[in-house]
């Protein structure tokens, strides 16, 4: 059953604070409390795993053809280099839940290897519904979810088929039947991104089990 608080998900971070996906970003959203951690991750040419959006950084190289020292002379801002999942975790320390999006492509073991040992609460989604299918095949005791940008058809199947118990949909797309579906088959609804407060508590009332939004001290239902 959806707690009366929904989790507080910080969505990469608190970019409006510092920039997405960097370690001073997840710093803040920890000190703001931030129950969960909303962070993208891809693989390097030499397997490493660093925490970052798109697939090539703004300066021009693309991750999954670079090693990380080559991608370390490319820094983000002045003195903010690409982090890497193992400083994040480190950063983090169990402090938060980290909700790891995969969005290189085939990185599932590459992934897994990265976060063997660390102690802290975890889960995976990705849009790539394939690649989680993989990772249950993989490993049947993580957490794990799909994310959705339209309305889910059939949402309870989607599950079953992957092995997914978190769905992350649009906040636009939450509706009260969806929530019922995903609680029916024993998950849990994570709306994205939601930065407004009279929208969270609207989804709030609908009975979602998390928030997940750029500043998690909008997320707040009293």
């Amino acid at each position: 059953m959806p707690s009366t608080q929904p989790l507080r998900i910080a969505h990469r971070g608190m970019p409006r604070e510092a920039l997405e996906n960097t370690l001073d970003s997840f710093q803040r959203a920890l000190d703001e409390g931030a129950d969960g951690l909303e962070l993208d991750v891809h693989a390097t040419a030499d397997g490493e795993i660093v925490v970052h959006h798109d697939a090539m950084l703004r300066s021009g190289p693309a991750i999954a053809t670079s090693t990380l020292a080559e991608l370390r002379r490319h820094e983000l801002a002045p003195g903010v280099p690409i982090p890497t999942l193992s400083e994040l975790c480190a950063l983090v320390s169990g402090r938060a839940t980290l909700f790891v999006e995969l969005k290189g492509a085939g990185i599932e073991r590459q992934l897994l290897r990265a976060l063997d040992g660390y102690d802290g609460a975890v889960a995976l989604h990705s849009f790539d519904h394939g690649m989680i299918t993989r990772v249950a095949r993989i490993d049947s005791s993580l957490r794990l979810g799909i994310l959705f940008e339209d309305s889910p058809v059939q949402v309870a199947q989607a599950m079953a088929k992957t092995g997914a118990l978190d769905v992350w949909p649009h906040w636009t797309l939450v509706t009260a039947d969806l929530v019922a579906a995903v609680h029916h088959a024993g998950g849990r609804v994570i709306p994205w991104t939601v930065n407004d407060e009279r929208n969270a508590h609207v989804l709030a009332a609908l009975g979602v089990d998390a928030l997940c939004g750029d500043d998690v001290r909008r997320l707040v239902i009293e």
